[in-house]
């Protein structure tokens, strides 16, 4: 367990206070560097999604071009979701920006779930407790760290 060291206060040097979770720290990366993050990790979602898709809908079957054909066009539609979700849900309010995130989720699961040969039905009650999961977890975090207007506390 860390504890601070008392600094003997001295004439022209401040005092340094320890404080156990800083709200402000400080950003290291440039923007630019966040935004190949932020592309990288979007490219890299939807294809581990594509892939996944494929695999369930093969169920242990032999390769075939409409399953490696499936498994692009998922990646494709996750990254433009996701990317889209991005794009939107920050100029939301926190009670949309959530549900907004929820519903991708929910609607993420549901198809790669709907992918096993599960009924529609089933594959829909099965994503409502994944997109609540989301959208309580995400409402969470934007309540406590955004005001009514939106803006983050600082």
């Amino acid at each position: 367990m860390a504890h601070p060291t008392p600094v003997p206060k001295t004439p022209g040097r401040s005092e340094v206070i320890w404080v156990p979770h800083a709200p402000d720290l400080p950003d290291v990366l440039s923007e630019r560097t966040h935004t190949v993050i932020r592309r990288t990790l979007t490219v890299a979602g939807g294809l581990v999604y594509g892939y996944w898709t494929a695999a369930i809908n093969r169920a242990g079957g032999p390769i075939t071009g409409w399953n490696i054909l499936l498994g692009f066009v998922s990646a494709v539609a996750f990254m433009v979701a996701l990317t889209g979700v991005r794009a939107l849900a920050p100029r939301l309010r926190r009670e949309l920006h959530a549900t907004t995130w929820a519903v991708f989720a929910g609607i993420a699961f549901g198809f790669i779930y709907s992918q096993s040969g599960a009924s529609i039905l089933r594959c829909c009650l099965m994503s409502l407790p994944v997109a609540g999961a989301v959208g309580a977890l995400t409402f969470y975090r934007y309540y406590t760290h955004e005001d009514a207007e939106g803006h983050r506390n600082r």
